[in-house]
């Protein structure tokens, strides 16, 4: 089984072909497709790859399913004894990916 760790949006993911993931919000429409150069892991079986901090020549492929609105969050600040209460909520942005390849090993 293939299995890669990528980062996208500050965030690190661990991937293997054919996985559904949300990611940040990227700047691509729906039915397009991207790579993911910036690869820190890869493995197949008993081979390990380690970057420092990429692999060079390795790259993960994928297809952008939708773009969207993630469901509200809630951000609640709050003082005890003084009265003090903020509620504020967002919807934060998110693509959706599907990994279709792995390659680099």
């Amino acid at each position: 089984m293939k299995l890669a760790v990528i980062t996208s949006g500050g965030k690190q993911y661990k991937i293997s072909p054919g996985q559904k993931l949300k990611i940040e919000k990227l700047p691509k429409e729906a039915g397009s497709k991207i790579a993911f150069d910036k690869i820190l892991l890869l493995a197949e079986g008993d081979k390990v790859k380690i970057g420092t901090p990429y692999i060079e020549n390795a790259l993960a492929e994928a297809e952008i399913l939708k773009v969207a609105r993630d469901k509200k969050k809630i951000v609640f600040r709050y003082h005890s004894k003084t009265r003090y209460r903020k509620k504020k909520g967002h919807r934060q942005y998110y693509t959706e990916v599907k990994i279709t390849e792995i390659k680099g090993i």
